[in-house]
């Protein structure tokens, strides 16, 4: 090795344990941050064209396709989402938008698939991975489904797909009138296993979204029905799904997120293109952003003058001494390289 090298080492060497030794990290980048603004009165949560989203502050949050496990997306179809979000002290609600050149929101038919949005948040401290959470790091899902959005308005089924086909008898009709029955007739117990015990695709839909917890793959789990809290409005137009999900801050349920004025959380999004195919893993996700709950503004006070008090002379010198050291610490370590370079017999 050559005096060069040798040098040049020695001061990578040096560097990298002065960074280390005082926590000084390589890069460091600001994360994004969506503000919940704070307002007064009835929150604008069915309809996304209201005026009062347009005040609030929007930030457009990057996806990228999920390639961690299978099923994997090879290419993310949705590139970014638009978030805004509103609070008025009891209640938040988000509205997510995204640009889908197509309206997928039906399920009836094998080969089709809905297109759908989800946020998430973490259930405990720190940031567990951002896909579904992990193992000790739980996570609330909320998922918001073009499906059953359509479902609310009108329930789709085969005679909707296939208005002209032709069966002899529908059941629970009499033969001379073969008529579909209504959705209501098909809610006996006896013949509907799935509804008495709370599976929540046997029921009819109250809110297009699902409640769901998480903790790593394979672990998705739905909320108990009457803990199905979250209420979502989506609409599609001009190319543009927007979709808004709304909850009361607090929450009975113990696996809730649960929001405070002036605090800040974690939170993550995922969306589903369903002229893509798009289902389960298959999904655009995003990193985890920061979701900041405006608190009340605090009562001004009077400016202070600056006066040279000995807190303050303090702070600078916590503040000055570090980086000398650190800088003292490098020279030292190069020359202590440089003079070993110029022992004999070393080139």
């Amino acid at each position: 090795m050559n005096k060069r090298s040798l040098v040049s080492f020695g001061l990578l060497l040096a560097v990298a344990a002065a960074l280390t030794f005082f926590k000084v990290p390589i890069a460091g980048s600001q994360g994004l941050t969506l503000l919940a603004a704070q307002v007064s009165g009835d929150l604008p949560t069915t309809d996304p064209s209201s005026a009062l989203w347009q005040q609030a502050t929007a930030v457009e949050v990057p996806l990228s396709a999920q390639n961690v496990t299978r099923p994997m997306l090879l290419e993310a179809r949705v590139k970014s989402v638009t978030a805004r979000a509103l609070h008025n002290g009891s209640q938040i609600a988000i509205l997510v938008e995204w640009a889908d050149e197509t309206k997928n929101d039906s399920m009836v038919r094998v080969q089709d698939f809905r297109d759908a949005v989800a946020v998430q948040f973490p259930l405990a401290e720190g940031q567990p991975f951002f896909c579904m959470g992990q193992q000790g790091g739980n996570v609330n899902i909320w998922h918001w489904k073009a499906d059953w959005q359509a479902d609310i308005t009108a329930r789709n089924d085969t005679n909707t797909l296939y208005p002209n086909m032709y069966v002899d008898q529908y059941p629970f009709t009499s033969a001379a009138e073969p008529v579909l029955a209504a959705p209501a007739d098909y809610t006996d117990p006896n013949y509907l296993p799935a509804l008495p015990s709370g599976n929540l695709f046997a029921a009819a839909h109250q809110s297009p979204v699902e409640d769901l917890i998480a903790g790593g793959f394979g672990s998705l789990t739905a909320q108990p029905a009457d803990g199905q809290n979250v209420q979502g409005v989506g609409a599609w137009a001009e190319g543009k799904w927007r979709v808004i999900f709304s909850r009361d801050l607090t929450s009975k349920e113990t696996d809730d997120v649960a929001f405070t004025s002036g605090k800040v959380y974690s939170m993550a999004f995922a969306a589903w293109d369903g002229a893509n195919n798009e289902r389960n893993g298959q999904k655009s996700t995003s990193q985890w952003v920061s979701l900041q709950v405006e608190g009340a503004a605090p009562a001004q006070a009077s400016p202070a003058k600056p006066t040279a008090t000995p807190a303050n002379i303090e702070g600078f010198w916590w503040a000055v001494i570090p980086m000398i050291m650190m800088a003292g610490l490098i020279l030292g370590l190069v020359a202590v390289v440089f003079l070993f370079s110029k022992l004999p017999g070393k080139k």
